[in-house]
């Protein structure tokens, strides 16, 4: 069973050092966001091949 998005919010506060501020686990909230939204979208077919990242993305890389 899954955990519930508080249980899972919870675990991962606990997995941080004890002297984690608010700003670093705002951090990791909004990352776990992120990780989570992407997941989301590739399960719904909403992503990008390869080569459409890179297209995407050389502007910026080269």
């Amino acid at each position: 069973m899954c955990p519930s998005t508080k249980q899972a919010v919870i675990e991962m506060i606990e997995r941080l050092p004890d002297d984690a501020s608010v700003a670093d686990i705002m951090a990791e909230l909004y990352f776990r966001q992120k990780v989570d939204e992407g997941l989301r979208q590739l399960d719904a077919g909403e992503g990008v091949d390869h080569e459409e990242a890179k297209r995407r993305l050389g502007k910026w890389l080269n």
